[in-house]
């Protein structure tokens, strides 16, 4: 067991961003807590798992939440970084797109971040040290057509997360997020609505069909873990340099 590193704690760590970090920061030895709904693909990944805890938790049950932090810590001592990276984009026309569909975007997207950020700030405030990054999107800070109630939902992590940072500043606890642009990852393999995945598709033709690679993503949280924790990087966007939007 590793114990010379502090816990990193990632949600959403499946596929997509969530694995690129797991990746990252398992290539230098940190105790994991990996969290996802789909346990067989985070054990399916490419991982060391000695000093690894995987669990299948949904960020929007607190009190599961909790208690699989709570097991880690048992183990690995308390959480230094929380990556709240669990996240689901549903493309669709307000108009017409189900309403069950916008609340599983913010109760996700919105809720599932406040819950991670509650279960681990008192810790880190009583200890003052660590960080918690917050993965939004570009949505967060600006409109994308078909994509009110997910814009709605990173415009709110957007806003929690300055909100938050500035409430425990002087704790020196690290707030930050990353905004990505397009990428290649699997969320938009929930979208429903055909005529706004094309839309996107075209959009995505557009640009010549290049995206943001997620392990790019990866490497950018990893940057701003790694300064001192007196330094913090409030907010980096990032996106494929022919995305014009």
């Amino acid at each position: 067991m590793n114990m010379k590193k502090p816990l990193v704690v990632i949600t959403g760590a499946s596929s997509g961003f969530g694995a690129e970090i797991a990746k990252l920061f398992n290539q230098e030895d940190y105790p994991m807590l990996l969290l996802g709904r789909r346990t067989e693909k985070i054990k399916g990944l490419p991982l060391n798992f000695d000093d690894s805890f995987v669990d299948s938790v949904d960020v929007t049950d607190i009190d599961a939440l909790k208690a699989s932090i709570k097991k880690a810590e048992a183990i690995y001592g308390p959480t230094d970084l929380l990556v709240n990276n669990a996240g689901v984009m549903l493309l669709g026309n307000v108009q017409n797109q189900p309403a069950t569909e916008w609340k599983t975007m913010l109760d996700t997207n919105v809720l599932g971040v406040l819950n991670g950020m509650q279960a681990v700030l008192s810790e880190m405030m009583e200890r003052k040290h660590g960080t918690i990054i917050n993965m939004s999107s570009l949505a967060g800070r600006k409109t994308f057509t078909n994509h009110a109630a997910y814009v709605a939902s990173k415009f709110g992590v957007h806003g929690l997360s300055e909100t938050i940072r500035e409430e425990v500043s002087s704790y020196n606890v690290r707030v930050s997020l990353v905004a990505p642009g397009a990428a290649e990852t699997e969320l938009l393999t929930h979208v429903t609505d055909q005529h706004a995945l094309s839309d996107y598709q075209a959009w995505k033709d557009s640009m010549g069909g290049i995206t943001l690679d997620p392990a790019r993503v990866a490497q950018t949280v990893k940057f701003i873990y790694d300064m001192p924790q007196e330094v913090n990087i409030r907010e980096i966007d990032i996106a494929a340099t022919r995305q014009d939007g």
